[in-house]
Order: C-alpha cells, then structure tokens, then sequence
C-alpha cells in the first residue's frame, strides 16, 4: 500500500504550534513510507476562511521545511459533496431538520433536567411531508443530519492502539448547514476517499469523530482509512493552543528570530521518548521517530526548552550557512561568526553581539581597577597579533600584578566589551586590533 497521508487546516487565522505539530507529524510519516503529503484547505466556512490566511499557512509550512506533494481547497470541490450529498439522501442516511438552535437549547436543557444525554432526539424523523411543506412555508429551511447506526464502532488506533466509540451515544451530526453550506465532517471524508488517503494521524481531540467518520465512509461504500491519534500539545500553563485565543503564531515565531528547524523539533519532540535536541534535519527526525515513540500523556510546550535548542542550532551553524542572512544585515567575516555565534539565542542577536567589534562601546571601569588597567594598556603586545597574544599579555599582567582568575580577567573584559559576558577574549582580542583596545582601556 502506497502511504498517503493529508493535513487539513481550516484557513481561519495563522496556524500555531499545535497545528504544526500534526502537520509534521503527517509529514514524517509519509517520508518515513516513501509516501504522499497532501496539503488540503478546509475552507468551507465562507465567512471565516480567507485566501490571505490560506497563502500565511502555506508560507508557515514552506518555512519549517515542509513541500506539499498536492494542494487541493474543498470550496473548489463543492461537485463532489454535492453527488455524496445526494447518494446519501437516496439512501435514506441524511435527513432534514428543521428546528432553530433556540429549540434544541430548551431540548437539551430538558433531557438534561431527567437525567438524560442531551443528544438529538430525532423528532425530524417523524415529520411527515405535509409537515415539512408547512414548515418551510414558514420560512424555515432545513439544516441536514445524518443517521447514525447507533453502534459500538471500534478501530485499530496508530498510535493509540485498540479504540471504540458507541455512536449510540452521540447526537446524529449536522452535515449541511440551513444555507446549504457543509460542515468539516461530509467533505472531509468525501476528500479523503477520493484523494486516495490511506492514514489519518491527528490530535486525540478527534478520538470521538472518527467513529461518526468511520460509518460515513461506509455509508458511501468506501473502507475507512487507518487512523492514528497523538497527544496534543499545550501551553506552558498546560492550556490548549487556539487561533481563536491568540496563542502564538508561527509566523511570530519567525517573526522573533526562531529557527524553523528548532520550531519543527520542539513542535514534535514534546511529547515523544525521544530527546529535544538539536537534528541535522526534518528527514533525520523522520528516520528516527516511530509513532510508538509518542507519549500518552500531554506535550508541555517549554519556552525555555525551545531557547536553549534554538542556541544550540546556532551555535553549531557553518558560515557558508549563515553568510547570506549576515549579509542581509549588513555584516560578514567567518572569523567574527565563528566568535560570536557561540553567544546567539536567537540569529538577529549577531546584530547587537556584533557591536562588540564595530563599536562605540561604553567600558565599565570600576575605581579600584583603574591603575591595573593603565599597566594593561601599558604591557599590550605590539602587533601582528593571534591567538595566543591573549595568553602572554595575561601572563605579563599576573607577573605585575599578582592577580589571578576573576580579579585579572574580569576588568579586561569589562574595559574591552562593557559586559560581563561574552565571546572567548583570546579569540575577540585579534578581531579587535589592537588600536581599538587601547582606545577602550582607560
């Protein structure tokens, strides 16, 4: 069997980390199996989904890394549900309603008040034509369900083994909306038989969907694919990311300066037995993650996690990787990014690290260290200087002076960088020259 698997966002708002981490995870597996990624736009609410949102989804996935092998948009698609629409009427599974929502509140209200489920009654069912006239010659036009066998549905989970869903216990799920238009269920599952899909994988919040999905696929005469539910990923508060909620984008993300691979390995890793460390690549985390790999339990997103990788990937970035977004700052030379990559969070921090070498520098000189760093400037070698001219400079300072260890490197670091911290000074002192050392020591 020929793997193809799809993800399907709806394009309402800018995707965040809960939506990439099943959009990669669709992705890994289908280069796991040599099979086919489909990117497919869920956009039947016309009122909430727009082109620009969809372009942004698209853009966030070409940044992390990820080519679709087909696009497809279910508002071009629409022939398709409708000949479904119609088998399903025929066969006597889609149904109409008529009540408002007003009138299914009372009715839920009141099943809940004699201890009952508060799912659909299925009074539709009794209407007769004549009924139906009337109520259309109201005004009211028909939303429509579909039927429900009302059995235990049991399926082979991917990821989380044997599951069964009791259909018998959900309300008939509204298809077509009052204006005609679908909801997600019918033209997902139409596009799914028709695209050939044969894994679903998706967040465990769509454990008790699939068994509604599994009996429309039937319905339509058409085998379910395999489905596979992972752990979802939340917040650092524990809370579930939301579009809706504001949670942070991808795009801000990018926005800030994170790598996409570290964005794609925090988005996934969490969660799984297998560490948040930095990868080579997308295809080196797909050879290497086994769906037996994710956890039961949720996936803490951890902002601080996702620094500490993201520094990581820095650290170890070639020059010939780096140069070109160097140079989109205005800046180059692979000595100075050997030196200073080692101290970056994020890549736009070069800018400010840079300043180290570019100046003006402000020295912090405390009073005590005044006449320690006027014999430095006194004993700085004279030039051509390299990396050990940091080490004899030192060493003439500590013959002189006595100092050691904090007390002898602390205040050269402060006169030359004004920080506390910073590049390795052996290292930094040759970029420097030694013109502008002596213009920072006091």
């Amino acid at each position: 069997m020929s793997v193809v698997v799809r993800w399907a966002p709806s394009p309402t708002g800018r995707i965040h980390l809960g939506n990439a981490r099943p959009a990669l995870l669709n992705w890994y597996f289908a280069r796991r199996h040599g099979g086919r990624f489909v990117l497919r736009m869920d956009d039947t609410d016309h009122a909430r989904s727009t082109r620009e949102f969809a372009d942004g989804i698209e853009a966030d996935l070409s940044w992390l890394g990820i080519q679709p092998d087909l696009l497809v948009r279910q508002s071009e698609r629409t022939a398709l549900y409708d000949a479904a629409r119609d088998r399903l009427i025929a066969a006597g599974r889609l149904y109409p309603c008529y009540e408002t929502e007003e009138e299914l509140d009372r009715k839920r209200a009141r099943a809940r008040l004699l201890g009952k489920p508060p799912i659909y009654d299925r009074a539709a069912l009794s209407l007769t034509d004549e009924d139906r006239a009337r109520l259309e010659a109201e005004g009211r036009t028909p939303h429509w369900r579909f039927k429900l066998d009302g059995r235990p549905v049991q399926f082979d989970d991917l990821i989380k083994g044997p599951q069964t869903v009791n259909t018998a216990s959900m309300s008939d799920p509204v298809l077509i909306r009052a204006d005609g238009s679908y909801l997600y269920t019918l033209p997902s599952v139409v596009d799914d038989i028709d695209l050939g899909i044969t894994h679903i994988i998706r967040g465990e919040d769509h454990v008790s969907n699939t068994g509604t999905q599994i009996e429309i696929f039937e319905a339509l005469g058409a085998a379910p694919p395999i489905f596979g539910h992972h752990n979802l990923l939340t917040d650092a508060q524990g809370q579930g990311f939301s579009k809706r909620l504001g949670s942070q984008s991808i795009a801000d993300f990018r926005a800030e300066g994170y790598e996409p691979l570290a964005i794609a390995i925090v988005a996934t890793l969490t969660g799984t037995s297998l560490p948040v460390e930095a990868y080579d690549s997308l295809d080196a985390i797909a050879e290497k993650l086994d769906f037996s790999m994710i956890s039961h339990g949720s996936a803490r997103f951890d902002p601080a996690e996702l620094d500490t990788l993201n520094a990581r990937l820095l650290h170890a970035m070639p020059y010939a990787v780096a140069a070109p977004r160097l140079s989109a700052l205005g800046l180059e030379g692979e000595a100075m990014w050997t030196l200073l990559r080692e101290n970056l969070v994020k890549f736009p921090d070069i800018v400010e690290w840079s300043k180290l070498l570019t100046g003006p520098v402000e020295p912090v000189v405390a009073d005590e260290d005044r006449d320690f760093l006027a014999l430095a400037k006194a004993l700085l070698p004279p030039e051509p200087w390299d990396e050990t001219t940091w080490s004899h400079w030192t060493n003439a300072l500590k013959a002189s002076t006595g100092r050691k260890g904090k007390g002898l490197f602390l205040p050269l670091r402060m006169a030359l960088t004004g920080r506390h911290d910073g590049p390795e000074l052996k290292s930094l002192l040759v970029l420097l020259g030694r013109k502008a050392c002596l213009d920072r020591l006091p």
